[in-house]
């Protein structure tokens, strides 16, 4: 019985096993989820999101049975628990593609408010399935005017008619603030906020967030952006304290010209909305009304972004954002209501926060001042913590540069007064950081202080603001000067990025300027994850073209100008192509076409059987001019007809890639008749400028656009390098030639000559600068030297970022990572290896995942090791005597499924190489 019973067990048993044996047999292990999912130009689950259309990407996980994926599917829902089997707002079903990014949304339409939960699963080659990704969520802000009930409140500021340089109105800073009470807990709250100037905001005592000049800096006449936050944690059952402080920011400040499409004399208004959700289910909204109070008679007396801030600590306000603060003689709110024809709609980029925090590397101290050297030049707001006598004035000073005897320089801010004051209301150490003006500096001068205590370098901390991006390549090599200057490259970023593109970050200017923006764009790609960025301010430009299509010199328009710029303008088709190369998606070709098209148009209005007469800044800041203008010696005809045919050109891929055929081939035609016009113009028939001044940038321009009949091609090359020789191979290009010198020569064979510019260590060059000290790029190439200072011209910026364009070359070329197909799903790596370099590295996060390159030589002896992404391929070329042996991973090449030779040519070996990790070794010559 015992034996029996024993034996029928086993045998359960052992039937139970082959049965789970055999299911999973059927049901092979899933793959690794995807990761890294985002909405639309790189959101991650983003709150007060602005897009009810979205699109979305992810990437695959590093893993040696995913080379490419095959198929996808999307879930879309409402609540997170109906995923992923019962989506009800979009399932996409399992849709067989390659495409893992930029997939868009087609479901159910999305409302304000609407939260939005989302997974997504991908097969792989062999048509393995993955396990459903983590699940992301978003959730959209409010979309439309109508979504608003608030009104616009304040003070009436302008009332004082108190009038500062340029005899711009001032607006004294405001405190706003209201009490509510609630009978319930809430279980979930909204704070929807915006601004006509920069805000900050408190709930309870506390900090709403961390952002800084916010709402930001767009077309005032037609957006302001709107912020989100969720403020659960900081409402309570009972009494509640809501307040706001307002200050005049870009809206309402000192803009260079003070001659903006918006009216800067309204006084600074705030819109907010706060919508609570009780734990009965109850809604409950407190909003800007006239049931707010305010008050001027705060601590803050003055802010502006140009000449700094006063705070004044007697005046402060303890507890003033706490319920039972006494605040009659405080003033009820002026109330206005929304204009129809201003937007209000979700920021559509990150917020400006403070990024980094930097420590002086040396103090220099007198009898009466301090002054501080951070050892880079930053943009930002100081931290300061001191010691301090009652009624004493600290009086803070910024400088980008010491003059040549060691003195605090700051006439190259021209008139931005640029200067803090913080005056004691008591004895001892204080510590203030300025809240609504930025400054752009390396060292800072203290002052009013107490004599009596020896300064330390803990007494000051320099708060580097920026927009917050992350990250998106780095680059290193062997040599210091040249790692000098991409770090120049980033901290220039890093400077000229706050809420929109600058040109400068420190002097009475700050703006958009449209220029600067098309020439650094593409290099500002590869060192930050900035698309989200230049999508927004994208939507600026398409707001301020004007009815004839001209582009204004600003975006914002801070000056009201009915022309446009050849250069300047082109931004208009320039940065969307650039874009759409970068990273693959056909949404910001979509979003810009028509602007590119305008553009275009005013190009043909401003031309003369297809000539230019359009107005230009030219080649700006040319060094050695023979005509001493900041514009340069080439010709602006000649500048501005290249742009047309580039402009008409660019448009016509943008529409191929849209499918608009007939629309491609009108642009196409274009671009070749003014091509023709082109040459025609200015060239003769040896291929050499005519009847305009002969200009390394004039045949970087023809070159560049491809505006030369084939049979000139030649010649004008033969002309260019002559030009260079004349200069000692030295650049002579401002602007717009200088993006396009190391491409043009790149392309003719002329790595060499590349090398020779970009390693000159005497002006004008890049290491020149470096020479004398810069850490950051500079407006001219000779802004400062160490034995006559400063250069006596009024613009004379330090960090100024447009000739930091080399970076685009430095990663595509020395390091070797460049796009074959738009957005790096085929990749070229093909390393530049020149002396003085033995060493060069980069990686880039590509919407795939992170490619990388790393070379270096000793020797004859070459090694490049590089990591090309999941559904990507790579076109290889590594740099080899190919008479010698190819060393893949240790081992002696031979076609591989990962690693396939396509050509053997005589100085490098092309290869086709699938996603992975590798090493190739190789002798050179």
């Amino acid at each position: 019985m015992f034996k029996k019973s024993y034996f029928n067990c086993v045998s359960v048993i052992f039937m139970t096993l082959m049965l789970l044996n055999l299911t999973a047999c059927k049901q092979p292990n899933r793959l690794e989820q995807p990761e890294q999912l985002t909405v639309s130009e790189g959101f991650r689950n983003p709150l007060g999101f602005y897009d009810a259309t979205p699109t979305f990407s992810w990437k695959l996980p590093i893993n040696k049975d995913i080379i490419n994926q095959s198929a996808y599917r999307i879930v879309v829902a409402s609540r997170e628990d109906l995923l992923p089997n019962n989506a009800d707002l979009w399932d996409s079903g399992k849709r067989e593609s390659n495409q893992s990014a930029w997939i868009k949304y087609t479901g159910e339409s999305l409302k304000s408010r609407q939260k939005v939960y989302w997974q997504v699963q991908f097969w792989n080659q062999s048509n393995q399935g993955s396990e459903w990704s983590a699940v992301n969520h978003f959730e959209l802000g409010l979309l439309q005017n109508k979504d608003w009930n608030a009104k616009w409140i304040g003070l009436n500021t302008a009332k004082d008619s108190i009038r500062g340089r340029e005899n711009v109105l001032i607006h004294r800073p405001q405190y706003l603030r209201k009490e509510f009470e609630l009978l319930d807990q809430v279980i979930d709250a909204r704070l929807y906020i915006t601004a006509k100037g920069v805000f900050d905001v408190s709930i309870n005592g506390k900090n709403v967030s961390d952002d800084v000049m916010s709402p930001g800096f767009t077309t005032y006449d037609q957006r302001i952006e709107t912020l989100t936050y969720d403020v659960t944690k900081l409402i309570r059952s009972g009494e509640n304290t809501i307040g706001v402080e307002v200050a005049s920011g870009w809206h309402s400040g000192r803009l260079l010209w003070g001659t903006t499409p918006w009216d800067n004399t309204i006084s600074p208004q705030v819109l907010a909305q706060l919508e609570m959700t009780m734990n009965d289910g109850a809604k409950v909204s407190v909003v800007s009304d006239e049931t707010w109070k305010g008050t001027t008679n705060g601590p803050l007396q003055f802010a502006e972004i140009y000449d700094g801030e006063i705070y004044n600590a007697n005046f402060e306000i303890p507890h003033w954002v706490t319920y039972h603060f006494d605040d009659k003689d405080w003033v009820n709110v002026e109330v206005s209501d929304l204009d129809d024809d201003v937007a209000l709609e979700p920021k559509r980029h990150t917020t400006v926060k403070g990024m980094i925090e930097l420590s002086p590397e040396k103090i220099t101290q007198t009898d009466s001042t301090t002054i501080f050297d951070l050892e880079q030049n930053m943009v930002g707001v100081p931290r300061v913590q001191v010691p301090m006598r009652k009624g004493d004035t600290l009086k803070i000073r910024f400088a980008e540069m010491l003059a040549p005897d060691g003195t605090f320089y700051t006439k190259n801010y021209r008139s931005a007064h640029s200067t803090d004051y913080y005056i004691a209301s008591k004895d001892g150490d204080i510590e203030y950081t300025p809240k609504f003006t930025f400054h752009g500096f390396r060292f800072v001068e203290l002052s009013g202080y107490d004599t009596s205590k020896k300064p330390v370098k803990n007494w000051l901390t320099g708060i580097v603001q920026y927009s917050d991006f992350e990250n998106n390549g780095t680059f290193t090599s062997s040599h210091e000067k040249l790692n000098q200057l991409q770090s120049n490259i980033v901290w220039g970023l890093r400077g000229n990025f706050l809420d929109i593109p600058t040109d400068c970050p420190q002097r009475d200017e700050r703006l958009g300027w449209t220029g600067d923006a098309q020439v650094f764009g593409p290099t500002s790609m590869f060192n930050a994850d900035v698309y989200k960025f230049w999508a927004s301010w994208l939507q600026s430009v398409r707001e301020a073209q004007l009815e004839d299509g001209a582009i204004p010199w600003t975006v914002p328009d801070t000056r009201g100008n009915k022309i446009g710029s050849s250069g300047w303008g082109d931004v208009a088709t320039i940065i969307p192509w650039k874009i759409y190369r970068r990273t693959g998606d056909i949404g910001v070709l979509e979003d810009n076409y028509e602007m590119m098209k305008n553009w275009v148009a005013y190009h043909q209005k401003k031309s003369n059987n297809h000539i230019s007469n359009m107005m230009s800044f030219s080649d700006w800041l040319q060094p050695y001019p023979e005509s001493k203008k900041n514009t340069g010696d080439t010709s602006r005809n000649l500048i501005g007809t290249a742009f047309f045919a580039h402009s008409a050109q660019l448009t016509a891929q943008a529409a191929q890639v849209l499918g608009k055929t007939d629309e491609q081939a009108k642009y196409e035609a274009l671009y070749q008749t003014v091509a023709k016009a082109f040459d025609n113009k200015f060239f003769d028939e040896t291929g050499k400028v005519k009847d305009v001044t002969e200009t390394q940038t004039s045949y970087l321009l023809a070159l560049a656009f491809e505006l030369l009949p084939e049979h000139k091609v030649k010649n004008a090359q033969t002309n260019l390098l002559r030009k260079l020789k004349e200069a000692d191979y030295h650049l002579r290009t401002g602007f717009l030639g200088t993006p396009l010198l190391s491409k043009v020569l790149d392309d003719m064979g002329e790595v060499d000559v590349v090398y020779k510019l970009l390693f000159n260590e005497t002006y004008p060059s890049w290491f020149y600068s470096i020479n004398q000290g810069a850490t950051t790029v500079w407006e001219r190439w000779n802004s400062y030297s160490k034995t006559d200072g400063y250069n006596t011209m009024s613009m004379n910026s330090l960090n100024h970022y447009a000739y930091g364009a080399i970076g685009e070359w430095m990663y595509e070329r020395i390091a070797g990572i460049a796009p074959l197909e738009a957005g790096y799903k085929i990749i070229k790596i093909a390393p530049q290896v020149r002396q003085p370099l033995n060493a060069a590295a980069a990686s880039l996060n590509t919407p795939y995942g992170k490619v990388s390159s790393s070379w270096k030589i000793k020797g004859n002896q070459f090694q490049l090791d590089i990591t090309v992404p999941p559904n990507t391929i790579a076109v290889v070329l590594v740099p080899a005597n190919t008479d010698q042996e190819l060393i893949l991973d240790g081992i002696t090449f031979s076609d591989t499924n990962s690693v396939l030779l396509k050509n053997t040519r005589k100085d490098a070996f092309e290869l086709e190489v699938q996603p992975g990790s590798y090493s190739f070794q190789s002798v050179v010559k």
